[in-house]
């Protein structure tokens, strides 16, 4: 056995060998969606209900014929939304649509240019959705204070972004993550602004317990690669992690000790 083969992500109540969480927009086709998604060993993706057939339309192909539900958690997400009254609506459209299906991703936009989550929004959406049985994943800023309210609210995780979405720009504020980590019941989970493996092994060893990400692997020159980059990123951050890494000193530290030395 490995280290990381007991270390389950539990959300929702349902456990997850894989930290690992990826988007299905992006891509080139259903075929390289298939084979990015499974080069990363993701169990959660996560599908924009606006932008992506699951069944609204017969006559299309639908992603759900190359990420079976059987296989995979199916997450759906509110991208698009910027108000709390259609993001309820999405996301009670996707409970239709995937036979009551209660975890979801929640995200309220802002404006089309920073993609920043609308807090006021955010709030309003989520404790609407809790209050009718929905298990709430919920996009927001990297406020400790607002992750705390989302919890109290009865959100199952948290997903404070790294940078803005899309942007690649990697972990801008690691204090609040840690922050929030550090204080939260729930899950925490990197989305948002991942841009390298480096990025994702970042968000792992500063003890969060997932990444979710899309553009990152789909954009890539080599999508599929990537995708098998973020996997090892992923996995070795939170080995490393669990393993507690040595403090960082001013000055050198012998790495052999000097008690005993011959000569």
């Amino acid at each position: 056995m490995t280290p990381i083969d007991n270390d389950a992500l539990v959300i929702a109540g349902r456990s997850y060998r894989s930290r690992l969480l990826t988007g299905t927009g992006k891509f080139r086709d259903l075929e390289e969606t298939r084979l990015a998604t499974e080069a990363a060993g993701a169990e959660i993706v996560t599908v924009a209900i606006r932008r992506t057939n699951i069944g609204q339309d017969p006559d299309q192909p639908s992603l759900l014929d190359v990420l079976p539900p059987d296989r995979y958690t199916i997450l759906p997400n509110t991208a698009g939304c910027y108000t709390a009254d259609d993001a309820v609506r999405t996301l009670q459209l996707a409970r239709e649509l995937l036979d009551g299906h209660a975890l979801v991703k929640l995200e309220v936009l802002g404006d089309q240019k920073t993609l920043f989550p609308d807090v006021v929004q955010t709030l309003e959406a989520a404790e609407r959705l809790v209050a009718d049985g929905f298990d709430v994943m919920v996009y927001t800023t990297d406020d400790p204070l607002l992750a705390r309210r989302l919890e109290a609210i009865g959100c199952v995780a948290i997903m404070p972004l790294a940078a803005p979405i899309g942007s690649g720009l990697g972990i801008q504020n690691r204090y609040n993550l840690m922050e929030i980590v550090e204080n939260a019941k729930v899950p925490v989970l990197v989305d948002a602004g991942v841009g390298t493996a480096s990025d994702a092994a970042i968000a792992m060893e500063l003890g969060c317990d997932g990444v979710l990400m899309n553009t990152a692997i789909a954009s890539a020159r080599n999508p599929v690669l990537m995708a098998h980059a973020m996997k090892l990123a992923i996995e070795a951050g939170r080995a490393a992690f669990r393993a507690g890494r040595i403090p960082r000193k001013r000055y050198a530290s012998a790495s052999s000790p000097l008690d005993g030395t011959i000569g």
